[in-house]
Parts: structure tokens; sequence; C-alpha cells
């Protein structure tokens, strides 16, 4: 458990000015041993013609999300972690990856699936198609639901095809779909939203609040 001063003693400022002080916070740090560092798996995606997995189940959680604060919308339900499924989603991903058929993967957390697939292609400079309609979900929820919901413990995969049987295996008991593939073009695109961006666009996106805090 890391805690000093600093964490004890945090502020926030709003868009007018005004100074909110944020409740004494925890903070918590994990550190792992791996046994084999050519199993660890990066975020950026490596290639064009592979598949594309969403492991975790999306729900209508947009309160206090990303999405909800730069749209400027209130209310909502926020992110529920799921004690019982949550650590079987998680030890499902780990057996995924010790196969050795996990090009990449990103925890979809702030901004969810479309800022998790943003970071994913930019940082690779690789394409994607990723279909909504396919991404695991509690009901039919709207594309901007699936787009940025926040719901945790999900992850976005990409798939070595050779090794995609062990994968899906691996992934059996967690809730998961295949939603798409990477791609040689240098775009996102999200079918079922019909949204399309360049991955330079969206790179620039990401990075302009750096630039306008510390300058080109």
């Amino acid at each position: 458990f890391v805690s000093g001063k600093d964490s004890l003693n945090n502020e926030y400022q709003l868009e007018d000015g005004t100074a909110v002080s944020i409740p004494h916070t925890l903070l918590i740090t994990a550190v792992a041993v791996t046994d084999d560092v050519t199993r660890l798996v990066s975020a950026d995606l490596k290639g064009a013609g592979h598949p594309l997995y969403v492991v975790g189940e999306t729900k209508d959680e947009l309160g206090g999300s990303l999405a909800a604060s730069v749209l400027g919308l209130s209310g909502g339900q926020v992110p529920t972690v799921d004690l019982t499924r949550s650590p079987q989603i998680l030890a499902a991903v780990h057996a995924a990856i010790q196969t050795g058929g996990v090009l990449a993967c990103h925890d979809l957390s702030e901004g969810g699936l479309a800022v998790a697939a943003a970071e994913a292609a930019f940082a690779g400079q690789v394409g994607a198609t990723i279909d909504l309609d396919r991404v695991p979900q509690a009901g039919g929820l709207e594309g901007a639901v699936l787009l940025f919901s926040e719901s945790p413990t999900r992850f976005l995969l990409e798939v070595d095809p050779a090794k995609a049987s062990a994968v899906e295996a691996a992934l059996a008991g967690a809730p998961s779909a295949e939603v798409g593939r990477t791609e040689a073009s240098a775009e996102l695109n999200f079918t079922g939203a019909e949204l399309s961006a360049p991955l330079g666009e969206l790179l620039e996106v990401w990075r302009r609040p750096l630039f306008d805090l510390y300058g080109d």
C-alpha cells in the first residue's frame, strides 16, 4: 500500500476555477514476477489480418465515464465490479496469454472500447475493423454505449490466427467473442455505428491535451 501526503491532499480544479478537495485516497500498487519475459504482451497491434476478440461483458455503465464528462452528461449507472465473474475473466485472459497466441492485449477502461481500440491501433500503426453487434453485452445496447461504456474487467485481444483455437479454448469460461480483424489500412472502423477515423487523426486528438499543457 503506497501512500503519503500527496495522496492525502489532492485538489481538482473545475472549469470555472473552483477548487474541489478530493477525499483521502489510498493508493494500491500491485507487483508481480514473471517466469518468462517473452510471454509479456504489450497493447500495440502487431499486424494486419489478425482476429480481434473482446473479453468481458459490456453493460450500460456510462455514469461518471470519460464520455459523460466530455459531453457534459450527468447521472447513469456507474461501473460495478462483479466480484464473482471478474476473477474468472482475469484467469481466462491469463490462460490465453500463456498459450502464446495473444499478440496484443489492452484493457477497456477509461473511454471504453473506442479509446482502447484507438490506442492499440495508432500505437502499432495497424488499422482495425470492429463489429459492435458482436461485442459481448448485457442486452441490446446502443452503439454509443458499446463504444464508450466503462464496464470493468474487459479486454481487447489481438490473436495469432494460427493459435486462435487455443486462445478460444482458454477463454471458454469467460464471456468473449471475435469482434473484428486488424487491417493494413491506417484507419479504425466500427460497424454497427458506421464510425471511421484515420489513425493519424486519432493520435492527434489523443496527444492534443499534452501539447496544450506542455507545448508542441
